[in-house]
């Protein structure tokens, strides 16, 4: 008996259809995922190791970004990529690099008409804005709100303008784990929404903690946010991602490692090495 038949025999038909995606940490926010039968690349950071001035006015801006190098190289990051998500255009998740290498033609989504016209402005001839359910090979796409700093960061208009907008992503396909990449954002009410809305079962948190210099507080999510979403987030598997590679990062890879062994988090809680594919 063919193995087809002999599941729906058995009744085990949603064993031979249901498909696992492919998370692969590339660095920082970098990721490339195979969902749905559809590869996408999230937020490219292409450059070389030290390409760049560290950012200006945060910690540690004497040091050059990319801190750290990628497990490989630009153009195998690049290779077999439907379509690129860029949930904003500061330089971390869309570099220079990304805009020269990446093929014009390919389909980007971004979170606005703004973000839109500056990519455009690059050559890219394919850029769609993420609403909700917006449909790309079968994969539903969704933009989720947060919030790129804290209540008094964005009460400087100044300082608001520089911090911007950055948006978070659900993925959702049949017969495929409901995805929710949560982006430059702290915790806010906006995350709990998104979390309540869609109850995702894979989370990815950007948890480096990064800082603004003589500001208090972080412009992203680090060590307590993580736990905190394991304790809302009881069913979710979480990747933490977003730390060693930019100068404002407060919090390392290896000191997330600790934090999460030393709270008992191992079993959900994932913080990938360059390079390093993920199954869900």
């Amino acid at each position: 008996m063919k193995l087809k038949s002999l599941l729906l025999t058995l009744g085990l038909t949603t064993a031979l259809s249901a498909q696992a995606f492919d998370y692969q940490h590339i660095r920082n926010a970098t990721a490339k995922i195979n969902y749905g039968g559809t590869t996408f690349l999230v937020d490219p950071y292409l450059a070389e190791k030290g390409a760049y001035e560290g950012f200006a006015q945060t910690l540690n801006s004497e040091k050059r970004n990319p801190l750290i190098s990628m497990a490989q190289s630009a153009d195998d990051v690049i290779k077999g990529v439907d379509a690129v998500i860029v949930t904003h255009t500061h330089d971390d998740h869309w570099d220079k690099a990304a805009q020269e290498l990446l093929p014009k033609h390919l389909p980007i989504f971004v979170q606005n008409a703004g973000d839109a016209k500056i990519i455009r402005s690059q050559g890219f001839t394919d850029v769609r804005v993420v609403g909700k359910n917006t449909e790309f090979n079968g994969v539903k796409l969704s933009k989720t709100g947060g919030q790129h700093g804290t209540d008094q960061m964005y009460s400087v208009p100044m300082l608001a303008e520089v911090l911007g907008d950055a948006m978070g992503v659900v993925f959702q396909a049949d017969k495929e784990k409901t995805l929710y990449i949560v982006g430059d954002t702290i915790w806010n009410a906006e995350v709990d929404q998104a979390l309540s809305a869609y109850q995702p079962q894979v989370m990815v948190m950007n948890t480096g903690d990064a800082k603004l210099e003589g500001i208090e507080g972080g412009i992203i999510m680090g060590t307590k946010d993580v736990a905190k979403a394991y304790q809302v987030a009881p069913k979710a598997q979480i990747i933490t991602v977003h730390m060693d590679a930019v100068n404002h990062g407060s919090v390392t890879s290896d000191e997330m490692r600790e934090f999460v062994k030393a709270n008992k988090m191992t079993d959900r809680v994932s913080v990938p090495k360059e390079g390093e594919v993920l199954k869900y």
